[in-house]
């Protein structure tokens, strides 16, 4: 376990040194607008929450990894709760505008209609905030100031489960548990694919994910009737 933990405290050190040197890099030419400043800071407050947990992260060390001063950063977030509710509001809006923009995607329809897999759009914006999507799928329930607000996304993204399951599940208490087994497996999944899997193997990793939800589904839709 020791072992363990040292190597997650060093893989974490890199990727926070990684994306200071980055930041500053950038920082140090240019005068950013507010609004990009401030997508550089929630960024590497990512990164900096996953690491070392709320409670442990400090203004400082987001200061550091974004390349900017800590003044910098609070004359944008004026608390670390504040920096940590902007990190899990990016993905949750960056998730509410994928899904809105197509209100049609389906789990495992046969429809003629083609529809992207739901699998492709929580990967895109997993993609986008890596280290956001984990905080908020893995970490804030971990968290007491921030458990009410994932509880809130977690129940959220069952119910739309359940809409899309509601067709080919009728049994009530069958319906809750698939809709809330489906979702871990989706985000689980893919957080697990960020872990280890390289982005030249996303259109790989999307097809087995996808197939292996169709077939689930179709066989709870089959038993269940």
């Amino acid at each position: 376990m020791a072992a363990r933990a040292a190597v997650v405290k060093n893989v974490t050190a890199d990727k926070i040194a990684h994306a200071a040197a980055t930041t500053k890099r950038v920082s140090s030419t240019s005068r950013m607008p507010r609004a990009q400043r401030r997508e550089q800071i929630v960024g590497a407050a990512a990164t900096v929450f996953v690491g070392g947990g709320f409670a442990s992260a400090s203004m400082e060390d987001v200061a550091r990894a974004a390349g900017v001063t800590r003044l910098i950063v609070y004359r944008i977030f004026e608390s670390k709760e504040a920096l940590y509710l902007a990190v899990l509001s990016s993905v949750i809006d960056d998730l509410a505008k994928v899904f809105d923009h197509d209100d049609s995607v389906g789990v495992a329809s046969e429809s003629s209609r083609p529809r992207e897999p739901i699998a492709a759009l929580l990967l895109g914006a997993a993609r986008r905030q890596p280290d956001g999507f984990r905080l908020l799928w893995r970490h804030a329930q971990n968290e007491p100031e921030f458990r009410w607000l994932a509880a809130q996304f977690k129940a959220a993204a069952t119910q739309y489960a359940r809409t899309l399951l509601g067709t080919s599940i009728s049994d009530p208490t069958m319906l809750k548990w698939a809709a809330e087994s489906l979702v871990s497996h989706l985000y689980e999944s893919i957080c697990l694919w960020l872990d280890r899997g390289r982005v030249s193997r996303d259109t790989e990793f999307l097809t087995m994910l996808t197939e292996g939800v169709r077939a689930m589904v179709n066989e709870w839709a089959r038993v269940s009737v």
